[in-house]
């Protein structure tokens, strides 16, 4: 690890008081007002998100299984592995046993937590845990309402190449592209 040049406590930012200015359905906006470590007065727009959980389904022939999905903010369609949002209280490993159901068909008799990540941390709270599911099992999807999506299945080295060249670009797809590409030894 690099040279560190002060230590976390000369980083922290104080909290001096905060207020809720939207609540959503899916996330609330909040304000922050804040003293730097300079001791100056600033503010932070913060989204505060419940966290999400994210699964990458991965058969016996190292195909894994994506789904391609209108994305609003970018008004296009990306490929993405399976994820959805955490319900009030929900456990992460819930949350992903439903959604590899509800938007691919499949069931993971086998699921591996490898970690989480924060998803935009200069401005959201957002966690999501991520996972990849084996021994799979075809079940029959069952997506939520309004949400429309197709499944892709590749193998795990051509999702890898989209990835490197820039065909996929969500960033919690590439990140367990790449984790269970190192744990699968493709």
């Amino acid at each position: 690890m690099g040279k560190i040049n002060c230590s976390d406590d000369m980083l922290f930012e104080k909290t001096v008081s905060s207020r809720t200015v939207f609540e959503g359905r899916i996330f609330d906006v909040e304000i922050k007002d804040i003293t730097t470590p300079e001791g100056a007065s600033s503010t932070r727009e913060i989204v505060k998100h419940p966290g999400g959980a994210c699964i990458l389904p991965v058969d016996d022939e190292g195909n894994c299984y994506l789904v391609r999905q209108f994305r609003s903010p970018f008004e296009k369609v990306m490929l993405e592995a399976p994820a959805g949002k955490l319900e009030k209280d929900e456990d992460p490993l819930h949350c992903v046993s439903r959604e590899i159901t509800e938007e691919t068909g499949l069931t993971a008799e086998s699921i591996e937590c490898v970690g989480a990540v924060a998803a935009t941390p200069g401005y959201c709270s957002e966690i999501i845990t991520l996972y990849i599911g084996t021994d799979l099992k075809y079940k029959g999807g069952n997506p939520d309402p309004n949400e429309y999506l197709s499944t892709v299945k590749m193998p795990l080295s051509e999702a890898l190449e989209l990835a490197d060249n820039g065909g996929i670009n969500d960033a919690k797809t590439l990140v367990l592209l790449y984790k269970a590409s190192r744990r699968l030894g493709i």
